[in-house]
């Protein structure tokens, strides 16, 4: 009898103890699931406007963070929105420029978390002369050609249309949910082009190349650069509703404190002259402001909309 207690009391301790060590072992595997911490940065950008060109901004960025984070910084631009989202999910990116859209998808993939959301300057519409109001959120337009003959959404139809990246909400999501609830299949009854940055799309509209294209509010001026006359030339037709401004993510197991030692970063960097000059130059971003996932939830309800959209192509 002694030596069945002392079995029992054994088992009982031992039970115990694989218990204590699963439970101890479950929390440290939670507590570790945020605790990436980088040696060296890697930050990416997708190319808004050509991407030689975006690199060749960017790249003063690393600098900057350098100083900041007192570690070595790498930027690069990934090709587009789904390389950056795999590039994160594969931890060879630790830091990514998301728009709101491919912001949704990586999160529900559990690969990145916002940080902040970039801060722009709002267009008089359909001017395109810029206001000195900071923004965290835009618009989307659709662009054509002065004097084309489309005057309206519902000339569309059976009409060429530049879009960008499907996870773009400026370039694509909002645009065709929006026509669609209007009545105006774009991916069923137009012909869709895909065009690589909005700069392009724009010049692509005054060139003749397509006859309409999706861009955010007001993609004119960045084009403008290149030629002027888009200003007068290519004219705007519709306004989307509001939609959240690009994303600062980081991965999603990068730990509490270094995520907080990043986002001083940038809004350092945003405040100071030289920095503010860059992000200027990329994004036409003029500060940063601290947001939450749940600031995107409007991305989710047109993206569900979305995919009923590209069921019925």
């Amino acid at each position: 009898m002694k030596i069945k207690k002392v079995l029992v009391s054994a088992l009982l301790v031992l039970t115990a103890g694989l218990a204590a060590a699963c439970s101890s072992g479950s929390k440290s595997s939670n507590s570790s699931s945020k605790s990436f911490t980088p040696k060296k940065l890697n930050v990416q950008f997708v190319p808004s406007a050509q991407a030689n060109k975006i690199e060749a901004k960017a790249k003063p960025l690393e600098g900057l963070l350098k100083k900041q984070l007192h570690m070595p910084v790498h930027v690069t631009v990934s090709t587009d929105y789904n390389g950056l989202v795999e590039g994160m999910a594969s931890k060879k990116v630790d830091v990514g420029f998301l728009p709101p859209d491919a912001y949704v998808l990586a999160h529900k993939r559990k690969v990145a978390d916002v940080l902040l959301q970039a801060e722009r300057y709002g267009y008089d519409e359909p001017s395109g002369k810029v206001n000195n109001k900071l923004m965290h959120e835009y618009r989307a337009m659709v662009i054509v050609k002065k004097g084309s003959g489309i005057k309206s959404w519902k000339d569309l139809k059976g009409k060429s249309i530049g879009v960008m990246d499907p996870t773009s909400s400026s370039g694509y999501v909002f645009p065709i949910v929006e026509l669609y609830q209007k009545g105006l299949n774009v991916l069923k009854d137009c012909k869709v082009t895909q065009i690589k940055g909005a700069d392009q799309a724009v010049l692509s509209v005054y060139n003749g190349d397509v006859d309409a294209a999706f861009v955010f509010a007001d993609a004119r001026p960045i084009a403008a650069k290149d030629e002027p006359k888009v200003m007068k030339d290519v004219v705007p037709i519709y306004f989307t509703q509001w939609i959240p401004n690009d994303t600062i993510s980081v991965r999603s197991d990068m730990s509490p404190a270094f995520r907080k030692k990043v986002a001083k970063a940038f809004k350092n960097i945003a405040k100071s002259k030289e920095g503010n000059k860059i992000i200027e130059s990329v994004y036409n971003h003029y500060g940063y402001t601290d947001t939450t996932d749940s600031d995107f939830n409007t991305i989710r309800k047109y993206q569900k909309v979305l995919d009923k959209v590209s069921d019925k192509k």
